[in-house]
């Protein structure tokens, strides 16, 4: 049975309050938000379960804020892009502190991919520093402008487009030194 579809600030009150409701629009928009998330936190299958299920947590405790204006799974899915953008700059203030990779890191650089060239990517972006990762994939995976990074990372725009030239320029160093 298909959920009915939820774009009122109302019917998703309605859907929150009832069990059952929210069970079926919970399960019709957990592989979305997942998805999106899976491919933008370095494939990581455990880091993407755990900001999908904080994002719906944060969708119930601020369900009054929703206006409506947008698919409730497209809301979610903001949500989530914030809590990894949270994640990103958490790890690059850890990365900052401790010189070693973190578990994660080693997890992500061991897992076995079937495409190659995905994997130089993959293994040359979650060598670059969170920051620079993060203005990386929210630029083109994305689509963000450089006017909306400086939201998403608290800076101003010239600050914004030269952390996004830095970053470029990094990742092109590091994939090419890769490929040799």
């Amino acid at each position: 049975m298909q959920p009915a579809a939820v774009a009122t600030r109302s019917e998703l009150a309605a859907v929150l309050a009832d069990e059952t409701a929210f069970r079926a629009w919970y399960h019709q928009a957990l592989p979305r938000v997942y998805g999106y998330l899976y491919h933008r936190c370095g494939r990581n299958p455990a880091l993407a379960e755990e900001i999908a299920q904080e994002a719906f947590v944060e969708a119930v405790r601020s369900r009054r804020r929703f206006r409506g204006q947008s698919d409730p799974t497209t809301w979610v899915m903001g949500i989530a892009r914030h809590r990894l953008v949270d994640h990103f700059r958490r790890e690059e203030r850890a990365r900052r502190r401790r010189a070693d990779l973190t578990a994660l890191d080693r997890a992500a650089a061991e897992a076995p991919s079937a495409d190659p060239a995905s994997d130089a990517i993959d293994d040359t972006l979650a060598a670059l520093p969170a920051l620079h990762r993060a203005v990386l994939v929210l630029h083109y995976m994305d689509g963000l402008t450089v006017r909306e990074l400086a939201v998403v990372i608290g800076r101003s725009e010239a600050a914004a487009a030269s952390v996004l030239a830095r970053a470029r320029d990094r990742f092109r160093r590091a994939y090419g030194e890769e490929q040799r």
